[in-house]
C-alpha cells in the first residue's frame, strides 16, 4: 500500500466537496478516479497534492501517518500532480518551467546548469514524442504544447505516486498514445498512478482498478475488469443515459459565413469554407493542426494577415472580439481559464459579463433584472454552486465550463464558435452539451464545432473539415467517413 485515504471531509463555502471519502492506492496500480462534475474528484487529489487541507479525515503513506503541509512538501514525500487547470508561468521557458523549483545547479556556488536544464527537457519531451523547442516561453505555446509541458514537467519529479487530473483533455490521440506508453512503463517500475479523465474509452484502455465517486461520496472501487461502460456510468451518475443519436436535420439555410484564403504568418494558410444556417461543421485535426488559430482569427482574438471573411453576405473586417460580437459571432474559447473567466469574480458577474446591456436601463444595471437571467441559466445548465454570489474560481472545471457556454450564448449570437466545449466536462454534462449544440442548430443558428474527440466531431457535424500543418486537407461527410479516414487526413505528410 502506497498510500491510504481515510474519512476525508472538505467543504467550500458551505458545500460539501467531500464527505467521509476513503482511498487505497498501491505501488505499481494504475487507478482510474472516476465522477461527474462535482463529484470531488479533484479536491480529493489536491489534498493529496497540498494544495487543500481536509478538514477531517486522516492519511497514510506508506503505513505511516502523514501530513501534507503544502505542494513542495507533496513533492518531498514523493506525490506529483499534473492539474487539470493549467499553471504554466508564461514568460518563462518550457524548459524553466519543467524544472521548476528542482533546477540542476553547477558546483558549490549552486548556479543554474541551463544545458543540463535544456537536455532534460528535451528528453522528458521526447518520452511523450512531441516537437516542443525548450527554449520557447510558455506564453508562445498552444493549450495543447502547454499541457504536454506540464505532464513532462510532473514525469520529471521521479514521484512514487503520479496524479494525472485530465491529462489528455487538449491533446490529439498521437500524443494520447505516447503518453500511455510512458504511463504503462512507470507502473510496471513500482510507481502508482491516479488517473481522473472523462474519456471513458482511455479508462477502461490503461486502468488496473476504478473508484467512482458521486456528490463528494464514496461508491465504490472495483477491477477495470468487472466493469463496462455502461455500469461505470450507472454508478458515476446514479441513473441510465440515452446515448447521443445524430439528429436528421436538413440544412437549407443561406450561407452566412464564408472565409476566402484565410492566413497568418507561421500559423494558417489559404483557409476557405463556407457555414450556413442551422449547420454544424466540425472542425478536426492534430495538435498544431492550426485549428484554434483559425478560430481565434474568426474572432477576432489574433486577427488573420491575409483573405477575407463575409457576414450575412457582407464583407466584415475583425480587428477584435467587439467587432465580432456586432457581428453576431459567440466563441468559446479552448482556454477557459484564460480567456473564459474572471477568477475572483462571482458565477452571476461572469455569466452577465459580455450581456450587459441585457441588465441595464440606460447607463445602469438592473440586479434584479441581472439575477433572474443568472437564476434562469444556472437552472437551464445544471450549474453546480451555492448561489450566484459564489466565485467562480470556487467551482469544479465542468461547472466553470457551463458559465463560459452561458455567457457566450446570453450575446445571442447567430454564428456560435466552440472550440473544445467538452473538455473536461462529464459524461452526464456532455450529453446536455450535445443537446444545446443540436438545439442550437435547430434554432437556425451556425455552429462550428472544434472538439480532437472524433466520435464526437463525427455523430454531431453535418460536414467536416480536416485540418493539417496549417491549412484544410479534407471536407468529409460525418455519414460516409469514420475516424481511420479523418486520422489519415490529419497525419502530417
Amino acid at each position: 500500500m502506497f498510500l491510504l485515504a481515510r474519512n476525508i471531509q472538505k467543504t467550500f463555502a458551505g458545500i460539501h466537496a467531500l464527505s467521509d471519502v476513503s482511498l487505497e492506492i498501491r505501488s505499481g496500480d494504475i487507478h482510474a478516479l472516476m465522477g461527474e462534475n462535482g463529484a470531488g474528484k479533484s479536491t480529493l487529489m489536491n489534498i493529496l497534492a497540498g494544495l487543500f487541507q481536509p478538514d477531517s479525515g486522516e492519511i497514510h503513506l506508506r503505513g505511516r501517518p502523514v501530513i501534507i503541509k503544502n505542494p513542495h512538501d507533496a513533492i518531498r514525500k514523493g506525490i506529483a500532480m499534473i492539474h487539470q487547470e493549467l499553471m504554466p508561468i508564461p514568460d518563462m521557458t518550457v524548459a524553466e518551467n519543467i524544472a521548476l523549483g528542482h533546477e540542476p545547479t553547477l558546483g558549490m556556488a549552486g548556479w543554474i546548469d541551463r544545458h543540463a536544464m535544456k537536455q532534460e527537457a528535451e528528453r522528458l519531451l521526447g518520452l511523450l514524442g512531441v516537437n516542443i523547442s525548450a527554449t520557447r516561453t510558455m506564453r508562445e505555446l498552444s493549450v495543447a504544447e502547454i499541457q504536454t509541458v506540464e505532464i513532462a514537467r510532473a514525469l520529471g519529479r521521479n514521484a512514487g505516486l503520479l496524479i494525472m487530473d485530465e491529462p489528455t483533455s487538449a491533446i490529439s490521440d498521437r500524443e494520447v498514445e505516447a503518453l500511455f506508453a510512458v504511463i504503462r512503463t512507470l507502473a510496471r517500475s513500482g510507481v502508482a498512478i491516479v488517473y481522473i479523465s472523462h474519456k471513458m474509452d482511455e479508462i477502461f484502455r490503461i486502468a488496473d482498478t476504478i473508484t467512482v465517486l458521486r456528490d463528494g461520496k464514496y461508491v465504490g472501487t472495483h477491477p477495470a475488469v468487472d466493469l463496462d461502460k455502461r455500469k461505470l456510468i450507472s454508478l458515476m451518475v446514479g441513473r441510465d443515459l440515452t446515448a447521443t443519436i445524430l439528429e436528421d436535420r436538413k440544412v437549407h439555410g443561406e450561407p452566412v459565413l464564408e472565409v476566402n484564403r484565410l492566413g497568418k504568418t507561421g500559423l494558417f494558410r489559404e483557409i476557405s469554407f463556407n457555414l450556413r444556417r442551422g449547420e454544424i461543421l466540425g472542425v478536426a485535426g492534430l495538435m498544431g493542426a492550426g485549428r484554434t488559430e483559425v478560430m481565434n482569427a474568426l474572432f477576432g482574438l489574433d486577427p488573420a494577415d491575409t483573405g477575407d471573411i463575409v457576414v450575412n453576405k457582407k464583407k466584415a473586417r475583425i480587428r477584435c472580439p467587439a467587432d465580432a460580437m456586432r457581428l453576431g459571432i459567440g466563441m468559446v474559447t479552448e482556454d477557459r481559464k484564460g480567456c473564459g473567466i474572471v477568477p475572483t469574480m462571482t458565477v452571476e458577474h461572469n455569466t452577465t459579463l459580455s450581456a450587459l446591456t441585457r441588465c441595464c436601463a440606460g447607463e445602469f444595471i438592473i440586479h434584479k433584472r441581472e439575477h433572474a437571467i443568472i437564476d434562469e441559466n444556472i437552472q437551464l445548465f445544471g450549474i453546480k454552486t451555492s448561489g450566484r454570489r459564489q466565485e467562480i474560481n470556487q467551482l469544479s472545471g465542468g461547472n466553470q465550463q457551463k458559465v463560459v457556454i452561458a455567457k457566450t450564448l446570453l450575446t445571442q449570437p447567430s454564428i456560435v464558435i466552440l472550440d473544445e466545449p467538452t473538455r473536461g466536462i462529464d459524461i452526464g454534462a456532455k450529453a446536455e452539451v450535445y443537446a444545446i449544440i443540436n438545439r442550437l442548430a435547430r434554432e437556425g443558428k451556425a455552429v462550428i464545432l472544434v472538439s480532437s474527440e472524433l466520435p464526437e466531431i463525427l455523430s454531431l457535424t453535418d460536414r467536416i473539415l480536416v485540418m493539417r500543418q496549417g491549412s484544410v486537407a479534407a471536407e468529409l461527410d460525418p455519414r460516409q467517413t469514420s475516424q481511420e479516414e479523418i486520422l489519415k487526413y490529419a497525419m502530417p505528410i
